[in-house]
């Protein structure tokens, strides 16, 4: 395989890289004196770096060709090579001034997680030295990596294999990989703001929990706080740098960003770490997919993954050689690009009409309960604020709720029997996060019609969380962004039991809310008079509360308890 720019060369020139494409070193050696020769009288000729990658084996996987000052190093992630921590390629390429190995070597070394990188200095076409760097477990005189001493090409004194084999021990030392974490994403959480030290740690601390939520195994965390972003890369070179390393140690094969990257930062961080690279909107659009049990909730999800796909399509094709013609379409037709843009495009109407069609059937439901004139509580709230408990507490049910982020998405409808004899119909929508994706928010549009259609929302809030303050404001901005500020709303402070009594007081006194513990139904008094209270008030302006007849078609599943 020969990469980069051959341009301009002549047949016999391509002929002799391609010979040394098909050649076999010793695994021994850095590179076979031959071998070194060679590299070095080509490069003379053309005035051109010449490169080679090889495997553990001694195999030449790929011949690069540069210009006279720099390299390119292929996309790694074609060759199939065994490595470890490592890559399990070594980069052995020349360098025309006789200068030994560059910052720009180095950077390589550390962002591809080469086994090796090595400059083969030369005079007047002939090899003269080796010059060769690795990647060190833990930093030397505050250097992720270790200079070796230069080698005559004819006699090199280290066993390469020996040396590549005890640094991947080394590596694995710093942190072995357990069976327990084998099959899963182990990530480094990276989030670069200009946000005070502690609103970028709370975050990061929320990133953290949707990370677990994902059942990704979170290795470290890294926060660079910046005044100005960098458009191409987010944060600097060098911090990078570091990131990479500790990625190496960790054994991390996933980054995940805090803040959302666009198509272009994406790539050009994935080109520089060879490592899997996505955001938090990613994320959260990947635990929705997880979750999403009925049609409609499917249907959302895979439209808002869909549109988030849609601007971050890509070729690897460089030369846009993969066209589509035959009979009926000669000419250059359309680049694979262009096809899997069109077949998205297509997708997403498909899609927009079948939500169309599950909107009016769910409209259709919603018309039933209107005639049964039934009140409508729903419940909203910060995602894992225990809405899925209260819930299951108030109406024996069973539905999923975990100590997890978005472990509820569909809505549920269930009725609900007041003392006295007043009957409702509660519901639980998905719940809310900070920097909700805007097109999942759009894609859920039908679901959280349903708030539209309540009398009084439930605002379940955790006291026990620390950023429950800002939790509030979240929620009643979202509330206020989907116009529903304009309904009835009662505050309910969730999980008292893991907090003291002083702090429930206090924020009962400046919220004019109830507390309960959602687990415990001996605490749901307060609140199922409150709301009692709230929807007959409601109820009061249309006339007098009736107790209608319920059609049992009128829920999507019904359960009827007594508090």
């Amino acid at each position: 395989m020969i990469t980069g720019n051959t341009s301009g060369l002549k047949t016999a020139q391509l002929k002799g890289l391609e010979r040394i494409a098909g050649r076999r070193v010793d695994p021994e050696m850095v590179i076979s004196p031959e071998l070194a020769k060679e590299l070095c009288a080509v490069a003379f000729e053309l005035g051109r770096q010449v490169g080679v990658l090889l495997s553990r084996s001694g195999q030449v996987e790929a011949v690069m060709v540069g210009d006279h000052r720099s390299i390119m190093i292929p996309a790694l992630k074609q060759f199939r090579v065994s490595g470890g921590r490592l890559k399990g390629l070594r980069c052995v390429h020349t360098h025309l001034a006789g200068e030994g190995i560059s910052e720009d070597d180095l950077m390589d070394l550390l962002f591809l997680r080469l086994d090796m990188m090595t400059v083969v200095q030369m005079e007047q076409g002939v090899a003269t030295r080796l010059y060769s760097a690795h990647l060190v477990p833990q930093a030397v005189e505050g250097k992720n990596w270790l200079l070796l001493p230069p080698e005559v090409p004819t006699q090199q004194a280290r066993s390469c294999r020996e040396l590549i084999a005890a640094l991947e021990d080394e590596f694995a030392k710093a942190r072995p990989v357990r069976e327990i974490d084998s099959g899963r994403d182990r990530a480094i959480l990276v989030s670069v703001t200009p946000l005070s030290k502690v609103k970028a740690q709370e975050s990061m601390a929320e990133l953290a929990e949707l990370a677990r939520s994902a059942e990704v195994i979170v290795l470290d965390t890294v926060v660079q706080r910046r005044e100005k972003i960098n458009p191409r890369l987010i944060l600097g070179k060098g911090k990078l740098g570091e990131i990479m390393l500790t990625a190496l140690r960790l054994n991390a094969n996933l980054l995940i960003f805090d803040q959302e990257l666009n198509p272009s930062q994406a790539r050009s961080i994935t080109d520089h770490t060879e490592l899997r690279v996505i955001d938090r909107t990613q994320l959260i659009l990947d635990i929705f997919a997880r979750r999403a049990l009925s049609r409609e909730g499917k249907l959302q999800i895979e439209m808002a993954q869909l549109k988030y796909m849609l601007p971050r399509l890509t070729t690897r094709d460089d030369a846009l050689s993969r066209l589509t013609g035959g009979i009926g379409g000669r000419g250059p037709g359309e680049t694979r690009l262009e096809v899997d843009r069109r077949r998205i495009n297509d997708r997403l109407g498909k899609l927009g009409k079948k939500l169309k069609e599950v909107g009016r059937e769910r409209e259709q439901r919603r018309a039933r309960r209107r005639k049964n004139d039934l009140p409508v509580l729903s419940l909203v709230g910060y995602t894992n604020a225990g809405k899925s408990t209260l819930l299951n507490t108030l109406t024996k049910s069973a539905i999923v709720a975990e100590d997890k982020l978005f472990a509820t998405l569909d809505p549920t409808s269930r009725r609900l029997r007041f003392p006295e004899d007043v009957e409702v119909i509660i519901t639980d929508t998905v719940g809310f996060i900070r920097n909700l994706p805007e097109d999942l928010l759009k894609a859920f549009t039908s679901t959280l019609e349903e708030l539209h259609e309540a009398d009084v929302l439930v605002h379940v809030i955790d006291i026990s969380n620390p950023r429950c303050e800002d939790h509030i404001q979240v929620v009643e901005d979202l509330l206020r962004e989907l116009e529903l500020d304009g309904i009835p709303c009662l505050k309910v402070f969730n999980k008292i039991d893991l907090v003291a009594p002083e702090v429930v007081a206090e924020q009962l006194r400046l919220h004019e809310a109830v507390a309960l513990s959602a687990r415990d139904a001996a605490t749901l008094g307060p609140f199922l008079d409150r709301a009692k209270s709230l929807v007959l008030k409601k109820w009061q302006k249309r006339g007098e509360y009736v107790q209608p007849e319920i059609e049992e078609a009128a829920l999507d599943t019904q359960v009827l308890s007594t508090i």
